[in-house]
């Protein structure tokens, strides 16, 4: 890579970040266009209510990104799990996304100690306990 294609990697991932944040709102405003109507047909469609709905998107798009690495450390198959029970992996993105203990799954996903710790702070806990020895450990 060339001082010409990159000079200045701060500055572009500030834009880059910056420009993610624009599209964000953009995408919050054009829902907050909607009337409750369409707004609540559009929560019964994707099976949430109308205040999960409100709450997903205000988190956005990576408010799951988590999830699939915790699966990983637990040694849990997404791609399986996915297959034997997707409504079950929907759930528990939707869990994810609104989670309020970010700072401490992140830690622990770094550390390599979330097996030790997810169930004190993780509320698909219960689910992943659930699953166990299901056909989705690797």
């Amino acid at each position: 890579m060339t001082a010409q294609t990159k000079p200045y990697p701060r500055v572009q991932f500030l834009i880059d970040t910056f420009a993610q944040w624009l599209k964000h709102r953009r995408e919050l405003s054009e829902l907050r266009q909607l009337d409750r109507g369409d707004f609540a047909r559009i929560a019964m469609d994707l099976q949430v209510t109308p205040g999960d709905l409100d709450e997903l998107v205000r988190h956005g798009e990576h408010a799951a990104d988590e999830l699939p690495l915790m699966l990983k450390a637990l040694g849990i198959d997404e791609a399986a799990l996915a297959r034997a029970e997707p409504l079950v992996l929907r759930d528990m993105e939707r869990v994810c996304a609104m989670c309020k203990d970010k700072i401490r799954c992140h830690r622990d996903l770094a550390h390599g100690t979330s097996s030790e710790h997810y169930e004190e702070y993780c509320l698909n806990a219960p689910t992943i306990d659930r699953l166990g020895a299901e056909v989705v450990k690797h």
